[in-house]
């Protein structure tokens, strides 16, 4: 594991190890010079490939033939900002033991680890490196869409990004809510060559699995939403039975009338606002009417999901998602007046109804009674014939 160089006389060793400190001499002639090797080894768990939330272990031994000094630590990350372990403990002058906090996909990159010392003069570096495998999203994102709407779910992976090398796998389900039970949408595996492959598992949700996008990119397209897709999308990378998992929820707003069709003259409808899933504290539904005044505004109260406006006369009317002040969707919802012959006919349509209705009620009475006067008619006639069957006499009444 070493070589000299004959021109400059230097010794170089390869591979490294801690029992290669001591005291190396070199003669040549008469000149003797020595020199003293301190080595340092630096150990990090998992082989530096982690998930978020994990944390990484570290340990530094040093080993040198003289008396071993007590180092000052100092780490810092892939941002060069010092960052203090959660835990240092210096078990022995040979070894210390670090625990980091846990980590998230940022904190991908080469970290320094920075040994110094008084006596004998230390101030030396040890990079290293720590691979977080996860999603360029955040943990969990809302996204709202309306009914009949197109929308794309996307999560980022960064398995590019930090040239991780190591195979894994994941899926991605879906859930009406969190105690609902979860289906599996579709699944994917990472070749440690960085290769994609994907297969849709299910044939009953409606969704697109688009082709042009990112090898880091996990994507499904809902090209027509309906109210029944709103729920929890929840996208999960496994990794040595480890996982981690990012989510979004999606919320999905409609909007509906009552009476549905144009709005006859004197009367009301009911526009109804509705979003499914519950909304958090700083957000809420609110209906307005283009033009309106002050009056036609209608705001959901906090921890509604629907909202309710009773109206009387036409216009186009709008329902407003707003998250902290921020409109995040907007659905429109036109109401028409029925026209002036439009409401004549159905006035007139009513009223010939009745007439209608009356006059089926009359028949029906004479039908009656004169279906009851034949009745008795046939019943006083059988009797006569009864009569002279018997010989017996009987007087007609007049």
């Amino acid at each position: 594991r070493s070589e000299i160089n004959p021109n400059s006389k230097s010794l170089k060793v390869f591979d490294l190890r801690i029992s290669d400190a001591g005291n190396y001499t070199c003669e040549y002639g008469s000149q003797v010079v020595s020199v003293s090797l301190h080595v340092f080894q630096l150990t990090i768990s998992l082989d530096g490939h982690f998930l978020p939330t994990e944390a990484p272990g570290l340990t530094l031994i040093q080993n040198s033939p003289l008396p071993l000094p007590n180092l000052q630590i100092t780490l810092f990350n892939s941002n060069n900002n010092i960052v203090k372990p959660k835990h240092l403990e210096n078990k022995t002058p040979q070894k210390y033991v670090m625990e980091l906090k846990e980590l998230e996909a940022t904190d991908s990159g080469t970290w320094v680890c920075h040994v110094r010392s008084e006596s004998p003069w230390i101030n030396h570096n040890i990079s290293f490196d720590l691979k977080v495998l996860g999603f360029q999203n955040p943990d969990f994102k809302r996204k709202h869409a309306t009914v009949d709407s197109t929308v794309i779910l996307a999560w980022h992976l960064n398995f590019q990004q930090i040239k991780w090398k190591e195979g894994f796998t994941g899926q991605l389900n879906w859930k009406r809510n969190k105690s609902a039970t979860a289906h599996e949408l579709l699944d994917f595996n990472i070749t440690t060559r960085g290769e994609k492959h994907e297969t849709k598992k299910t044939s009953h949700f409606q969704f697109e699995i688009p082709e042009s996008k990112p090898k880091s990119v996990i994507e499904v397209k809902l090209p027509r939403v309906h109210f029944s897709h709103s729920g929890q999308y929840q996208c999960q990378l496994a990794y040595n039975n480890r996982y981690v998992q990012s989510e979004i929820e999606l919320v999905v707003m409609k909007v509906s009338a009552n009476p549905v069709g144009p709005l006859l003259r004197g009367a009301e409808m009911t526009l109804t606002c509705q979003v499914s899933s519950p909304l958090p504290s700083n957000a809420y539904l609110l209906w307005e009417r283009v033009n309106g005044t002050q009056t036609d505004i209608k705001k959901s109260k906090q921890g509604e999901i629907k909202v309710e406006v009773t109206i009387s006369a036409a216009g186009l009317w709008n329902c407003h998602l707003i998250e902290d002040n921020d409109r995040k969707i907007s659905l429109d919802y036109p109401v028409e007046e029925a026209s002036v012959w439009i409401s004549y006919v159905i006035i007139g349509a009513s009223i010939g109804g009745s007439v209608l209705a009356f006059g089926l009620v009359c028949l029906c009475t004479i039908h009656g009674i004169s279906w009851q006067r034949r009745r008795q008619r046939k019943k006083r006639m059988a009797q006569a014939r009864q009569c002279l069957l018997e010989n017996k006499t009987c007087q007609c009444q007049q």
